[in-house]
């Protein structure tokens, strides 16, 4: 993708990434939302969801990104969003650029983080291919968001879960009261 220190390392299932990554987004717990990063393209502004979203909490940056139906990388404060992506000099290719801009994780801005959960998708019916995937849940005193598998990219959800998912809350962070 041409990421500057993007180098993702993708698990599946739920205990591969709460063992890999569950401490590390417990301990962000407490701390503050200060920014965000998403890749646009500059010519029509729309959000290239392939890319990692890129979350800062207090200066501790987590980095998460879907692949295919059932792969998660989350990594940690290795992006630079303020170097340029590159591999995308052909004529007709749009231009990608680290935008902190996106309507959705603005109000979130600012805010301390509660909790973070592990979600499981776990759909009514068998035919659903995105069953078993894991998003990443952030929860404020305002409100929640989710990073989850918008199948084969990342997707955002903000407001209440829908009832498909299961929630596995990591321990550490601040509970609501």
């Amino acid at each position: 993708m041409g990421i500057s220190g993007f180098e993702p390392t993708f698990l599946v299932g739920l205990q591969a990434i709460r063992d890999e990554h569950g401490q590390g987004l417990a301990a962000l717990g407490g701390r503050r939302l200060t920014g965000f990063a998403l890749v646009r393209f500059i010519e029509n502004g729309d959000w290239y969801a392939d890319c990692p979203v890129v979350l800062d909490f207090d200066g501790v940056q987590v980095e998460i990104s879907h692949w295919k139906f059932d792969e998660l990388s989350i990594s940690w404060n290795t992006i630079d969003t303020a170097a340029a992506i590159t591999g995308w000099e052909e004529d007709d290719a749009p231009t990608p650029v680290w935008s902190s801009t996106d309507e959705r994780l603005e109000p979130f801005v600012g805010q301390e983080l509660r909790e973070v959960a592990l979600l499981v998708w776990h759909p009514s019916s068998r035919d659903d291919m995105a069953g078993g995937t894991v998003a990443v849940e952030f929860v404020f005193d305002r409100g929640r968001f989710c990073i989850a598998n918008g199948l084969d990219e990342n997707s955002i959800e903000v407001g209440e879960a829908l009832p498909e998912w299961v929630r596995h809350p990591l321990g550490g962070g601040m509970q609501p009261d």
